[in-house]
């Protein structure tokens, strides 16, 4: 089986952000991600790791001004600047947690312009981000994300990813294939692993059910057979990532809630790869 990571943003809503870290190691995780570290201070995030046993696989990087709508800065023409003192916050933060990739939001299509016309930005940010990340050791993620859930999301789906990283040329550039959101906007899920995971391409997976970003034993796709077949095709081409389990509990922000939900993992095989 696939190893999963908690991810602390959506998971155990119930407890303080702080408290979340104890609450995965006791349900079984070994690794977290997140979406922001930058409201805690990085030796608090460290020391929260180290006492409960856990790994920081993935945290993004500064998104902007989240509250003004900004999903990311790497496409945004004239804040090239920010998206850059971003890169290097966000560099610090992966040496404190000794966490081996981030994922930089793309950003959205300013109203009015073509996406065609913000693609070499995004392009050039990319290639300066890698660049950066690479004298570090890190990985830097892109994500196609659904337009259902981010109206004018700048990269929507896996085919348009892997062309950037193909046009970037960075080896540390890398997709973080979010199954939930290929399922809305593409679906043929299964196929698409298939072709991807074998290029090298991707280093990450998220989970979540569909349409409601639930539990992943609820809704439209069957996750224990996508598992199987990342194992068959990671058993093939040596991919031996984590994945992320990004969703909302359904019965939300209750005591146990997320525990309880976690059936589904306690169903799985218990052999996951070392």
């Amino acid at each position: 089986m696939p190893r999963f990571a908690a991810n602390l943003s959506m998971l155990y809503a119930e407890l303080d952000f702080l408290d979340r870290f104890e609450a995965a190691a006791r349900d079984g995780f070994h690794a977290v991600e997140y979406l922001f570290p930058y409201a805690y201070d990085p030796r608090e995030l460290a020391a929260r790791l180290a006492a409960n046993g856990l790994r920081q696989v993935l945290f993004n990087g500064p998104p902007g001004d989240w509250q003004r709508d900004d999903r990311g800065l790497a496409c945004l023409p004239g804040r090239e600047a920010e998206f850059r003192e971003g890169v290097h916050k966000a560099l610090d933060y992966a040496a404190a947690l000794d966490c081996p990739r981030i994922h930089f939001m793309a950003g959205l299509v300013p109203q009015g312009i073509e996406r065609e016309t913000v693609q070499p930005v995004y392009i050039e940010n990319l290639r300066w981000a890698a660049a950066e990340a690479a004298k570090a050791g890190r990985e830097v993620l892109i994500e196609p994300i659904n337009t259902r859930d981010i109206p004018r999301f700048f990269l929507n789906r896996q085919d348009h990813a892997h062309e950037i990283v193909e046009r970037v040329g960075a080896p540390n550039l890398k997709v973080q294939m979010d199954l939930y959101h290929c399922q809305i906007v593409e679906g043929d899920v299964a196929m698409k692993i298939r072709k991807y995971l074998p290029t090298g391409r991707v280093s990450h997976f998220q989970i979540a059910g569909v349409p409601e970003r639930h539990e992943p034993d609820l809704g439209e796709l069957n996750h224990p057979y996508l598992f199987d077949v990342i194992d068959e095709v990671s058993a093939q081409c040596g991919w031996d990532g984590w994945i992320g389990c990004e969703y909302r509990p359904r019965r939300g922000a209750v005591a146990n809630g997320t525990s309880d939900g976690l059936a589904w993992m306690r169903a799985l095989p218990r052999t996951p790869r070392p």
